[in-house]
């Protein structure tokens, strides 16, 4: 029997969502780690009860979590411990270094700072995990300051691909508003040597030899609140996806505009179309049809809430520009929250699912690619991440 399994991360812990393929009746179980922040779960896609959870405080720091029964039990691979609450600071421990140099023995220092000065790199923590397409101990993590790790060993250890870090632009990368956070991690299933990643508010990287070199791939991108508009670097990109089926054909929701590349990245074409407002912080693809796009409007980028109070998701089907407004079941009034960058997933049954949840702690599922959604789970704490499982 299909299952669906949908992994919830907040503000205030984790909560995972699980239902039968007719996605009517939902289980919750949570919270997990309760009263933390809990940046991004995801599942392994060779075993689908291995699961990923990053755990983060500002005052104990960083753990990568994991469970190898589906999110019943976990624990801190390479044996840390969760720390007492009323430990001093430092009780808990991590294994994310940032190389000191790159390959040619250049220091990576420092990145630019919002008043031009440069700034020493900080590890914050861990934004997105992206585990491998073929092996479950393998995992990608992306960090603020932003820089790339990959584990080999199930999240015991991690090493980071300093590359990215070491690019020659990298001195010129600076915080967006939420901090110089690598929130996308997108592994291309066609090319395993091919990653995509996503920096804010640096723009968009790719690797064609598995990480130990990186080109900037923003090209056609606009930003007229940086000096250059069509500089290399420096682009607040919020997200970006593509169809496994159809990996160089992008879709990218940047600061403003809605965005695609039908070359891997090279070159951007605007699709916001006839979008009532081109702000927003997701993007996703459809998981059967490559040329259908869904992404979420935000009034402006200083008001981070539906334009009018209507909660109103948006789907493409010709890949951009043009865009038809979802709404049955959404609230159209008096509705303010927000939805972050990486708080929508897609499952991968015959009549499509479509989640997403809100800062305002409601998690909505579309089990008909979106003409109607529902809330599956409300009130919980500001939804921070969503993913989803389709389980055979």
């Amino acid at each position: 029997m299909t299952k669906v399994r949908v992994l919830v991360g907040t503000q205030k812990g984790a909560f995972i969502l699980s239902s039968d393929g007719k996605r009517e009746k939902w289980d919750v179980s949570g919270p997990h780690f309760a009263g933390w922040e809990m940046y991004h779960l995801k599942g392994s896609t060779v075993d689908p009860d291995v699961i990923y959870a990053s755990q983060s405080s500002s005052w104990f720091g960083q753990l990568i979590q994991k469970s190898n029964d589906g999110g019943k039990t976990w624990s801190t691979p390479g044996g840390e411990k969760m720390p007492d609450p009323y430990d001093p600071p430092g009780g808990m421990s991590n294994k994310f270094v940032y190389d000191t140099s790159d390959k040619t023995g250049a220091p990576l220092t420092t990145h630019q700072w919002y008043d031009g000065t440069q700034r020493p790199w900080e590890f914050k923590r861990i934004w997105h995990l992206e585990p491998s397409l073929t092996d479950p101990d393998v995992v990608y993590a992306g960090a603020e300051d932003a820089a790339l790790f990959r584990t080999t060993d199930g999240a015991k250890s991690w090493q980071e691909l300093s590359g990215l870090r070491g690019h020659v632009s990298g001195p010129q990368w600076q915080p967006g508003a939420g901090g110089m956070c690598l929130h996308t991690i997108l592994l291309d299933p066609q090319n395993p040597n091919r990653i995509y990643i996503a920096i804010s508010a640096a723009g968009a990287f790719r690797t064609d030899d598995g990480g130990n070199t990186w080109k900037p791939i923003n090209r056609g991108l606009r930003s007229e609140y940086i000096p250059d508009q069509d500089a290399e670097v420096g682009h607040c990109v919020h997200r970006i996806a593509f169809h496994p089926s159809n990996p160089d054909v992008l879709f990218m929701q940047k600061h403003w505009d809605v965005m695609r590349s039908d070359n891997a990245g090279d070159l951007w074409t605007e699709v916001s179309g006839n979008l009532p407002t081109d702000f927003g912080f997701v993007v996703d693809v459809h998981a059967h049809e490559p040329e259908t796009v869904y992404v979420i409007p935000i009034k402006s980028d200083a008001e981070h809430y539906p334009l009018d109070g209507k909660l109103q998701v948006y789907r493409s089907r010709t890949g951009g520009n043009e865009w038809e407004a979802l709404t049955k079941g959404l609230p159209q009034s008096n509705c303010y929250v927000n939805v972050l960058r990486d708080a929508m997933a897609i499952d991968t049954l015959d009549s499509c699912g479509v989640y997403f949840g809100t800062t305002g702690g409601q998690v909505y599922c579309s089990s008909d690619s979106g003409d109607s959604w529902n809330a599956i789970v409300r009130d919980l704490p500001k939804v921070l991440s969503v993913e989803v499982q389709t389980i055979n």
